[in-house]
């Protein structure tokens, strides 16, 4: 049997392991973003470390809407709406801080305007690294676009689906889906 102040070490230990894991996510995301990153539940202190460096920055869709505002890339809704149980809407609540950041080194990198047509809303296909998981967003064909994508990334070949693949130096997925571009983002794309 442990003493009362055994377990009072404990838990200050993991505590202050709980502080530093939140430090650190401050000091990766830097100071803007991680004031504009939605909270992250902190791993617990015996979490292994691969546990916790798989945890992703969920943002709400008015964090996602203001970053986005703010880079200059625009998005449309074919219901005019936001609300991410609805297909024919276009929502980004819960989407990954490393998509949203994507999105700002695409059209960064790029200078091609950028509208976005599908977000984390319902009627995508589903999975883990699916729109509905925050990790894809759709963007409307442009000749910038088309022509940024296919002369800067490599091609992989086509989906299953016949849409041809390409993949950006950071390892994020482009498909060209008929109408749009179906962009899976592993991360933010080197920003």
């Amino acid at each position: 049997m442990g003493s009362p102040l055994g377990g009072a070490l404990v838990k200050r230990t993991a505590l202050l392991a709980t502080a530093a894991s939140t430090l650190a996510l401050a000091t990766v995301l830097g100071t803007q973003a991680a004031a504009t990153a939605a909270p992250v539940s902190a791993a617990p202190a015996a979490a292994p470390a691969a546990e916790q460096a798989a945890a992703v920055t969920k943002l709400t869709h008015s964090q996602a809407t203001t970053r986005l505002r703010n880079a200059g890339v625009s998005w449309t809704s074919s219901g005019g709406c936001s609300n991410r149980n609805q297909s024919n809407c276009t929502s980004f609540e819960q989407v990954n801080l490393a998509t949203i950041q994507g999105a700002e080194t695409l059209k960064s990198a790029s200078g091609c305007a950028l509208t976005i047509t599908g977000g984390t809303e319902t009627g995508h296909a589903s999975g883990t690294y699916s729109h509905w998981n925050g990790y894809k967003l759709d963007y409307s064909l442009s000749t910038c676009v088309n022509n940024y994508v296919t002369g800067n990334f490599t091609y992989i070949g086509t989906r299953s689906d016949g849409a041809a693949q390409y993949r950006s130096g950071a390892g994020n997925i482009y498909a060209k889906e008929g109408n749009h571009w179906d962009v899976l983002y592993y991360n933010c794309g080197g920003c």
